[in-house]
Parts: structure tokens; C-alpha cells; sequence
């Protein structure tokens, strides 16, 4: 599936990649989601290197943002990950794995006593600390508490409409959980988020031409 340019920092490109003659890995996972915490960091601290290094300009991985709404949390979280993409795109990445690294503080029970604007608030400080503007992330996400000039009320964030694009996304291709890796377009189930470098490594060998 194409990548539209306002979500170019999901893609995760191996070193010297050749648009032209690239492989493929898309990656549908969700800030809040263990198993989608695991299978980030083996891609990002050990995979990308590890293909950067033998497949070099012929793999590219790309981060699908799949909100899971059984978590209500997991809108807010991705919401934030929007708003990073919009701001520094190039935090994304490092964005992504500080927040998985404190995913348990967004679970349901962390935040059911906790207001919306708090959460972003919170999220924030995450986004302060790979080097993103705290003030202007929080204006892109902040709801008011007062009706619009049009006296609506459900007044959406400034990051609405992009959400809505990774909703139809999903729905488009059929991913329904996370995580959820499609190889080249096509689901693969055979991977696992506990797969190890070397598995990756042996899975990339057999597929990569």
C-alpha cells in the first residue's frame, strides 16, 4: 500500500533503499499492545541494522498506527503519535519507542481516572524528551471545553482528520489486532512478535531477492 507523504515517518528505510526494486514490511501495532511493544523493539534496535547491513536498498519497514478501541487509551496514544509526525517527523521513531517504553502507564487502569487533556499532557513530556515542541504538540491535540464557533460539540483535535486516514487505512486492508505484519501487501501470519533476530534474519534470506 502507498504511504501518503504526510505519514513518511512511519517508514523505517534501511540504509541506500531503492524505491524502484524495495521489499516491503508493514508493521500494524498499537502503543498500547505488549506484543506490539515486543515486536518494535526487535525491528528498530535489531532488525534494521541487521538489514541495513546484508540487505542493504532492498527492505523497507513501515509503522501502521492501529488504534484498538477496546482501549480507549489507544486513540489518545496514537493521536500523540500523529501530532509527531506533524511536528518533527524524524521524532516519530524515537518517539514511538519512549513511549512503548512507558506503554503500562496508558493502559486502561492507569488512565480511567485520568481526563483527556491530562493524558496528553502526559504525553507530552515524552515528546519533550526526543526534542518535540511540548507546546505545540499539546495545541494540536487539546479539546476545548466550549462549542466551536458553529456551536458544535464534537470539535475533534487537530490531528482528527489524519486519525480518520489510519482508520480507513486498516479497514481497507482487513487488519483488525495488533500486532499484524503484511509482507509486500500481503498478511503474513507465519510471523510472530516473539520471533528473534535470527528468525527474522532466516525469514529475510528466504524472501528477499
Amino acid at each position: 500500500m502507498a504511504l501518503a507523504p504526510k505519514f513518511a515517518g512511519h517508514k523505517l528505510t534501511a540504509a541506500g533503499a531503492s524505491p524502484q526494486a524495495i521489499h516491503t514490511v508493514e508493521l500494524y501495532l498499537d502503543y498500547v499492545c505488549p506484543y506490539s511493544k515486543k515486536l518494535f523493539n526487535t525491528i528498530y534496535t535489531e532488525v534494521l541494522p541487521l538489514a541495513e547491513k546484508k540487505y542493504p536498498g532492498k527492505v523497507q519497514f513501515i509503522f501502521r498506527q492501529q488504534i484498538q478501541p477496546w482501549h480507549p487509551s489507544s486513540t489518545l496514544v496514537h493521536e500523540a503519535g500523529l501530532a509527531v509526525l506533524k511536528l518533527a517527523p524524524n521524532a516519530f521513531y524515537p518517539f514511538s519507542a519512549a513511549l512503548f517504553a512507558k506503554q503500562t502507564e496508558y493502559y486502561d487502569v492507569s488512565v480511567v481516572h485520568e481526563a483527556r487533556n491530562q493524558t496528553y499532557e502526559r504525553l507530552a513530556k515524552i515528546a519533550g524528551s526526543v526534542g518535540v515542541d511540548e507546546v505545540a504538540f499539546l495545541k494540536l491535540l487539546w479539546v476545548d471545553d466550549k462549542p466551536n464557533s458553529e456551536g458544535g460539540l464534537n470539535i475533534g483535535n487537530g490531528v482528527t482528520n489524519d486519525l480518520k486516514l489510519l482508520v480507513k487505512a486498516a479497514r481497507l486492508v482487513g487488519v483488525h489486532v495488533s500486532p499484524t505484519v503484511i509482507f509486500n501487501g500481503i498478511v503474513e501470519n507465519s510471523i510472530s512478535s516473539g520471533w528473534t533476530t535470527d528468525q527474522w534474519d532466516e525469514y529475510l534470506q528466504k524472501n528477499i531477492e
